[in-house]
């Protein structure tokens, strides 16, 4: 690769500092001195609990590097570096996020195109904003995507626990001693993703691997199917988070990003 630049930096929204690396061509970035070249963009984003610096996430946005795409990680409320306190997230202050976010990213003189990614929640995330998003963007990237929140959350199933999902518990105790407030579950009960999926017209990429005991091959092969330009690359004996065959990801990832280089 040509000389690329790595800024850290944070972005703020509703006061809350979320915390941002971009990784770009030193060309690129020259575009509001008069003499750089313009370049795609992708936001990559992490999933529940996850950070910037997430081996799966580095390595998609390492890729995507390769592949000639300027990539923008965010940490979002709660995460990472970010402002805000976990058990005080809720999708609805994700969503809220990245409409910032691309805001922030639109308004850079050297972006040509806009893309989304995201793993997991994340992956949710930019299913959601996709919708949202469609006409700032060119396509959307879904890995492990945790589709199924919503729905698990009007039943009362979160995280192998389950609850009444009229009468929220006012914390869900997770396992790694962190807490996940009720808010988070009165978000997620309001949301749907089909209606999502119907809205969104443009092309998606969505990778799963077959042994993600975490999310269910099922939840991609379901949202694939109804999505109207959707491609489903399936990983084999691969994990949530891709621990076995990151290179896999990667290529796939690679390749079908040339379609739009």
């Amino acid at each position: 690769m040509e000389n690329w630049i790595c800024r850290d930096f944070f972005v703020e929204h509703d006061s809350i500092p979320l915390h941002a690396r971009l990784d770009a061509p030193g060309q690129a970035l020259e575009m509001d001195r008069g003499n750089g070249r313009r370049c795609p963009l992708v936001i990559v984003q992490h999933g529940f609990t996850g950070h910037m610096e997430e081996r799966h996430i580095v390595g998609v946005s390492r890729a995507l590097n390769e592949a000639g795409f300027a990539t923008l990680r965010t940490e979002l409320y709660g995460h990472g570096k970010s402002g805000g306190h976990f058990q005080d997230h809720t999708l609805f202050k994700w969503l809220s996020e990245m409409m910032t976010i691309v805001d922030y990213a639109k308004k850079l003189e050297f972006v040509s195109d806009l893309y989304l990614c995201g793993h997991s929640q994340g992956g949710l995330l930019v299913m959601l904003a996709g919708a949202m998003e469609q006409d700032r963007i060119r396509a959307v990237i879904a890995l492990s995507p945790a589709a199924m929140i919503p729905e698990q959350a009007r039943k009362g199933v979160m995280l192998g626990m389950s609850f009444d999902p009229v009468c929220l518990p006012e914390a869900l105790e997770m396992e790694n001693g962190l807490r996940l407030g009720s808010n988070y579950l009165r978000a997620a009960q309001a949301l749907f993703v089909e209606p999502a999926i119907d809205a969104y017209r443009k092309p998606i990429l969505i990778i799963h691997g077959d042994s993600d005991e975490t999310i269910p091959l099922q939840v991609s092969m379901d949202a694939a199917n109804r999505y109207s330009d959707a491609k489903l690359v399936v990983i084999p004996g691969d994990n949530h988070c891709y621990d076995c065959h990151l290179d896999l990801v990667e290529s796939e990832l690679k390749e079908y990003m040339k379609q739009f280089s």
